[in-house]
């Protein structure tokens, strides 16, 4: 007898590039405290729904049409994103993925981003600027949870695909990219520090 998986969640997983992360991450962090201080449209949507913290998800949502810092990071995601189509398997029909949203999360102690997905987006992802020692990672869920009916719990520790959560740690320099419809969650950042990253969504309407 013999056990084979099936219909494997594939999310993806790099460094940024291979030399020079700090220097531009330092760069994005400078135009980061900026928005911070100047987005007050982003501040006040903040404090309603990301108490603690500041997004830029309600204000400023298409940083890489606006900042060519955030333009360049554009520019440096495009062969992670043709490598994750690849891998995928994706038939994009002659069309190719086009960033369409691009904003800023910063997350003090005790700041959390609970679960959702990205709805009418086809992949996305999140490029870590600055992540505290302890910073939390990001958090995924089996796509199939919500149909364990009568299902027992499952143990704690189980080979990668038999879990029901998945914490992917935080690591400045790198990237995260899933499929839009996975959904993912931020812990309370348990850090004094911020916690600083960019999100984005691709599609190919």
């Amino acid at each position: 007898m013999s056990s084979r998986a099936f219909f494997a969640t594939l999310v993806y997983e790099a460094a940024l590039q291979r030399r020079g992360a700090a220097q531009f991450n330092r760069q994005l962090l400078r135009e980061i405290a900026i928005l911070c201080r100047d987005d007050k449209a982003g501040r006040k949507w903040s404090s309603r729904s990301y108490p603690g913290g500041y997004t830029s998800y309600a204000s400023l949502s298409r940083l890489q049409n606006i900042s060519p810092s955030f333009a360049v990071l554009e520019h440096k995601l495009a062969p992670h994103v043709a490598a994750y189509v690849k891998a995928l398997g994706l038939d994009l029909d002659g069309r190719t993925l086009a960033m369409t949203d691009c904003w800023v999360n910063v997350m003090p102690k005790g700041v959390s981003h609970g679960q959702h997905l990205h709805p009418m987006s086809t992949l996305s992802g999140t490029y870590y600027v600055q992540t505290p020692r302890t910073a939390s990672g990001l958090k995924i869920e089996d796509p199939r949870l919500d149909r364990f009916m009568a299902a027992p719990p499952r143990r704690d520790r189980q080979r990668g695909g038999a879990q029901a959560w998945v914490t992917l740690p935080a690591k400045a320099g790198c990237l995260i990219m899933f499929e839009s419809w996975l959904r993912h969650e931020v812990p309370p950042n348990p850090s004094s520090a911020e916690r600083v990253s960019i999100s984005f969504n691709f599609n190919w309407f």
